[in-house]
C-alpha cells in the first residue's frame, strides 16, 4: 500500500468504533495507525459509564489531532414514539448522547430516524410530528457547538421521510448520511432512488457492502454494491460528505482501506 495515500485515506475517513471497543481494545490501534474514529454509543455506555473516560479518550484524540464523529445510540429508541413513557427515555437517552458533543468536538453527530413503514405508516402524522419535537431541540444543541446533526437511512425504502423532516427542520445544521450498505440489505434499492433527491442534505456516507441478504458489513468491493458509479456521481456534482467507514472487523478495515487505495474513488471527493 503506498503510504501516502494510506494517510490521505485515513485522513478524509472515519471509522466506526463502538465506545466499549475503542476504550478497551482498540484505542492504541486507533493511535499507532492514525485512524479517525466514528464513536458509537450504544448501549449501556450513556448510563453506567463515568464522563471522565469519555474525557480521557477525547483529550488522547485531541493530543494525537485526530477528529472524531460520533453516533448516537438507536436500538431500543423510539424518537417518533406515542407512548410517552418509553419516549420519555428515548428523549433522555439521546439528550445524553448529545451532551457528550461538548466533550468530544465531533464533526458530526449520525443518528436514525427510525421510521419503519410497517410500523408507522398507518399513524405516520403522530410518528412525524413526534418525531420532529425529539429532534428539533437535539438539533439545537449540536448547532449551538456548530457540529452537524446526520440522519442515516436504515429501514426506510425510500427517502421521502427523510426529505419530509429535512425540510420541516429547516436547518443547515441537520443533513443527511447515506449508509450504501443499507441500500442494499433493506432497502433493497439501487443509489439512483436516493440520489439526485438527498443531495441538498448529502452530508456524510457510511460505506460498507453487502451481497443483498443481510448487513454484513462486509469491505466496499466484496459485495454487490455500486461503488464507481456512485462516485462518479459525486464527483460530478461536487459533493464532498463526510466519510466513514463500517467494517466490523480489523480484516475488513485493512480490506477497505486497500480497496479505496487500489481504486483511487476518493480523488476528487
Amino acid at each position: 500500500m503506498n503510504t501516502q495515500h494510506h494517510l490521505q485515506i485515513k485522513k478524509r475517513c472515519f471509522i466506526n468504533a463502538p465506545w466499549y471497543d475503542l476504550k478497551e481494545k482498540y484505542l492504541d490501534l486507533f493511535l499507532e495507525h492514525s485512524l479517525q474514529p466514528e464513536i458509537g454509543l450504544e448501549g449501556l455506555c450513556l448510563y453506567d459509564e463515568d464522563r471522565k473516560a469519555f474525557e480521557h479518550v477525547a483529550a488522547t484524540l485531541q493530543k494525537h489531532s485526530l477528529s472524531c464523529t460520533l453516533h448516537a445510540p438507536f436500538f431500543d429508541l423510539t424518537p417518533g414514539g406515542l407512548d410517552p413513557h418509553l419516549l420519555k427515555a428515548t428523549r433522555e437517552k439521546l439528550q445524553a448522547a448529545f451532551s457528550l458533543i461538548s466533550v468530544f468536538k465531533p464533526r458530526s453527530i449520525v443518528c436514525h430516524l427510525q421510521y419503519e413503514e410497517n410500523k408507522h405508516g398507518y399513524v405516520f402524522n403522530q410518528w412525524f410530528e413526534s418525531a420532529y419535537a425529539t429532534w428539533e431541540p437535539l438539533i439545537r444543541i449540536a448547532s449551538a457547538s456548530n457540529v452537524l446533526v446526520m440522519f442515516e437511512n436504515t429501514y426506510e425504502k425510500d427517502p421521502s421521510v427523510h426529505t419530509a423532516m429535512l425540510e420541516k427542520l429547516g436547518t443547515p445544521s441537520a443533513g443527511f448520511c447515506l449508509d450504501v450498505g443499507h441500500l442494499s440489505a433493506f432497502a433493497h434499492t439501487p443509489w439512483q432512488a436516493w440520489l439526485p433527491a438527498m443531495s441538498p442534505w448529502l452530508g456524510q456516507l457510511h460505506l460498507h457492502d453487502n451481497t443483498g441478504e443481510n448487513d454484513s458489513h462486509m469491505a466496499p468491493g466484496c459485495g454487490n454494491f455500486d461503488f464507481a458509479g456512485f462516485f462518479v456521481f459525486l464527483r460530478r456534482n461536487n459533493l464532498h460528505p463526510l466519510i466513514t467507514l463500517e467494517p466490523h472487523s480489523e480484516e475488513n478495515l485493512w480490506l477497505a482501506l486497500s480497496y479505496l487505495e487500489e481504486t483511487q474513488l476518493l480523488n476528487g471527493i
